[in-house]
């Protein structure tokens, strides 16, 4: 099975924290979890990213999680991606083959850039053009 990232923009705290551990208890083989690292620093939500990848494989489930720009090694734990914009799917796959695909687009990634922080100026500037493309 597969640890998923999908680009979000929704932000709960508390009750994720609290509801994450309490829907591990037991035998689950699907968990959405939204925003975990709200209020965490970089190597917390990167151990529990570890912890719950950890629990993906062993477990042979499959866990949707939504992040707003992960730290690059974080970033790495993921198996698969869903990326969205404006409710419709701009990329599914797997996680290493997401460059190869916007470059196919005509993106780039600049030197010394982490995946997760190019993918998001892809999709400001995506939802930019979108949004004067729109207008005319």
């Amino acid at each position: 099975m597969k640890l998923k990232i999908v680009a979000s923009n929704d932000k709960l705290f508390g009750f994720q924290i609290f509801s994450s551990g309490e829907m591990i208890v037991g035998p689950r083989k699907a968990l959405f979890l939204d925003e975990i690292s709200t209020g965490l620093d970089s190597s917390t939500t990167f151990q529990i990213v570890k912890c719950i990848r950890n629990f993906v494989h062993q477990m042979e489930a499959t866990v949707l999680v939504a992040l707003l720009q992960p730290a690059p090694e974080t970033f790495e734990l993921f198996d698969d991606l869903l990326l969205l914009s404006d409710g419709y799917v701009v990329y599914q796959g797997p996680r290493e083959d997401v460059l190869e695909f916007f470059e196919s687009l005509g993106f780039k990634l600049p030197p010394r850039k982490g995946v997760a922080d190019f993918l998001q100026e892809v999709f400001v500037n995506f939802l930019v053009f979108n949004f004067q493309t729109q207008m005319l």
